[in-house]
C-alpha cells in the first residue's frame, strides 16, 4: 500500500509506492517493503544531525529547513525563495538580497558593517577616513585650576583643529602642552590658535581659520558689530528717513523708488517704483519657493501686469480669494460662475434666444464634485477602479478580498486548498456585470486586494487555503500574483492580479 505523505500543514508533499525510495527532498523516503532500507534511513539521521553540513545548500529544500554552510561556519535556513543567516551578519563582498528590515550585513572589501533599513543599507562603521584619525572625539582636559572638563575635539588626520565647550576656561599647563595652539577655551567653538577675543595669536601661525559666510559676528577687526553701518546693508536702530527723492539701485541708477508729488495737489502723494532703462523696460517680482529656488512670477510693462510665463502661476488661492474682480471683459475659462450668458451661435444649444426651448441643467454637480446625469453616451478612456466583477449569491456576507470557490447553500462559499477558485470578493469594482442581481460582486479578472495570511513577496503566486483566505503555500486552488510585499505573520489584504 503505498504512502501518502503530508507536511505539516496538511499539504499533500508525495506519494511514495511500494518497494521504492522517493527523492522529492533532500531526505528520502522509503515505500512499504524496500529492501536495504537501514543505510537509507540512517543516512536520513545522519543529514538531520549535521543539518546538511556542506558548501553547497540542498538542491531539493523545503520552507523551514536548515543547512549548516560550511564555506562560512553559519547556520542557515530557507524561507521558502533563499537561505538565510539564522544570526549575526550577512558576509560578503557586494551587496546581498533578500534582506529583511534590521538585517546586518559585513562587507568583506571595506571591512564595514551596514544595517538594511527596508529599502538600502545604511552604514553603521566604521567611516573611511583614510590615514590618521579623523574623528568627533569626546575628552576630558583639566583648566588652570585643576577642575575636570568636558569637551568635543575635532580630529582630522590626527590634529586637533577646534574644541567645543560648553563653558569658558583656561587650559593646565600639562594640557596646553597636550593641545599645541590652545590655551584659552571658549564656551562654544573654539579654533586652533586663537586668543579670546577670536583674533589670531601672534605667536601661532594663522593657518585655522573660518572660511565662509557667518550669518553674525560679534567683532570686525577687533571692533564691535554695533559700531559699523554699512551702505550696502544699513541698520539704523529705527526707521530710516529718505528725501522725496527717495534712493535708487543699480550701475545706472535704473531702478528708483521716490514720492511723486501731485501738480495739481500737494496733499496727494504717489509711492513710486520706476524702472528706466530704455524703451520696453519691465520690473520683474520674484520669490523663493519651498525648494529654496527663486522664482520669478510677475512682470509689469507699461501695458499693464502679466505672468511671467503663459498658464503657469495664480491669481489667489484656494484658501486666499480676492473679494470682487472688476473687469470689462473676462476672456478665459471659470469653473464657477452665478450668471452665466451666452451669445453667438453657441446660444441654440442653452435655448438662449428661443421661445420654443426651456434651459434646463445638463447634469447636476455636488458639493463633493460627484457629477449625476442619467445617461452617458460616449466613450470614457480611465477607470477609477481596477478589476472586472460580477454578481453571485453568497450564503452569508464575505468580506472584501475573500477567495470564493462553486457550492454550498448559495452559488459560491470561501474556497478552501481542495477547491477550484473563481474570483475573489471585490472592494470597489471598475466593471460590474449583473448589476440588479441579488448577491455580492465577485472579482473576476483584474488586480484588487486579496485576504492573505503569513508573509509574501512581491511575484509570488497566491493560493486559497482555508475558508476563503489566501496563503503563498502551493495548492490546485491558484488565485493570483501578488503586487506587493508584506512580513506581517498575520492576516491581512495584500494587493493582487488575479488568475483564476
Amino acid at each position: 500500500m503505498a504512502y501518502t505523505l503530508n507536511k505539516y500543514n496538511a499539504d499533500i508533499l508525495t506519494v511514495v509506492e511500494d518497494g521504492t525510495v522517493d527523492n522529492t527532498t533532500d531526505l528520502k523516503f522509503i515505500g512499504k517493503n524496500y529492501a536495504g532500507y537501514g543505510e537509507i534511513q540512517n543516512e536520513n539521521f545522519l543529514f538531520l544531525l549535521e543539518n546538511f553540513a556542506g558548501n553547497n545548500p540542498p538542491s531539493r529544500a523545503l520552507s523551514g529547513q536548515v543547512w549548516f554552510d560550511a564555506s562560512v561556519s553559519k547556520l542557515k535556513f530557507y524561507d521558502g525563495n533563499k537561505w538565510r543567516s539564522t544570526g549575526g551578519s550577512e558576509t560578503s563582498s557586494g551587496e546581498p538580497t533578500g534582506l529583511t528590515q534590521g538585517d546586518f550585513w559585513w562587507d568583506t572589501n571595506n571591512e564595514q558593517l551596514f544595517v538594511y533599513n527596508g529599502s538600502t543599507f545604511v552604514l553603521v562603521g566604521p567611516q573611511n577616513a583614510g590615514i590618521g584619525v579623523t574623528a568627533f572625539v569626546s575628552d576630558t582636559v583639566d583648566d588652570n585650576v585643576g577642575t575636570a572638563r568636558s569637551v568635543i575635539k575635532g580630529v582630522v588626520g590626527d590634529d586637533v583643529v577646534y574644541i567645543l565647550s560648553a563653558t569658558t576656561f583656561e587650559l593646565s599647563n600639562e594640557d596646553k602642552l597636550a593641545l599645541p595652539g590652545f590655551t584659552l577655551i571658549k564656551a562654544g567653538f573654539t579654533l586652533k590658535g586663537t586668543d579670546a577675543l577670536g583674533v589670531t595669536q601672534a605667536s601661532l601661525t594663522p593657518d585655522y581659520v573660518h572660511w565662509g559666510t557667518a550669518s553674525n559676528a560679534l567683532r570686525l577687526g577687533g571692533n564691535l558689530a554695533e559700531d559699523y553701518v554699512l551702505t550696502t546693508n544699513p541698520s539704523f536702530g529705527g526707521a530710516a528717513n529718505f528725501t522725496d527723492g527717495g534712493f535708487t539701485v543699480g550701475n545706472d541708477n535704473a531702478l528708483k523708488v521716490y514720492i511723486d508729488r501731485e501738480a495739481t495737489s500737494t496733499t496727494e502723494d504717489h509711492g513710486v517704483i520706476e524702472n528706466d532703462v530704455g524703451s520696453n523696460s519691465k520690473i520683474s517680482f520674484k520669490a523663493t519657493n519651498n525648494a529654496g529656488t527663486s522664482i520669478h512670477s510677475v512682470t509689469i510693462t507699461a501695458d499693464g501686469i502679466e505672468p511671467a510665463s503663459d498658464n503657469e502661476f495664480n491669481l489667489g488661492t484656494t484658501t486666499k480669494k480676492w473679494a470682487n474682480v472688476y473687469a470689462t471683459n473676462f476672456i478665459g475659462k471659470a469653473d464657477e460662475a452665478k450668471t452665466l450668458r451666452v451669445t453667438g451661435a453657441g446660444a441654440e444649444y442653452f435655448g438662449v434666444g428661443r421661445e420654443d426651448v426651456t434651459v434646463k441643467s445638463i447634469a447636476a454637480r455636488t458639493a463633493d464634485g460627484d457629477l449625476y446625469a442619467r445617461f452617458f453616451q460616449g466613450t470614457a478612456t480611465s477607470a477609477q477602479y481596477a478589476d472586472l466583477a460580477e454578481k453571485y449569491t453568497t450564503a452569508e456576507e464575505l468580506p472584501a478580498g475573500t477567495a470564493v470557490a462553486v457550492g454550498g447553500e448559495a452559488e459560491v462559499r470561501p474556497a478552501s486548498a481542495s477547491n477550484m477558485c473563481i474570483g475573489v470578493v471585490s472592494t470597489d469594482p471598475a466593471y460590474m456585470m449583473n448589476s440588479e442581481a441579488e448577491g455580492q460582486y465577485i472579482g473576476l479578472k483584474g488586480r484588487l486586494p486579496v485576504r492573505v495570511k503569513g508573509p509574501v513577496s512581491k511575484g509570488q503566486a497566491i493560493y486559497a487555503w482555508e475558508d476563503g483566505v489566501s496563503t503563498t503555500i502551493a495548492s490546485s486552488a491558484l488565485v493570483g500574483i501578488a503586487l506587493e510585499s508584506n512580513s506581517d505573520e498575520g492576516e491581512k489584504l495584500v494587493e493582487c492580479v488575479l488568475k483564476v
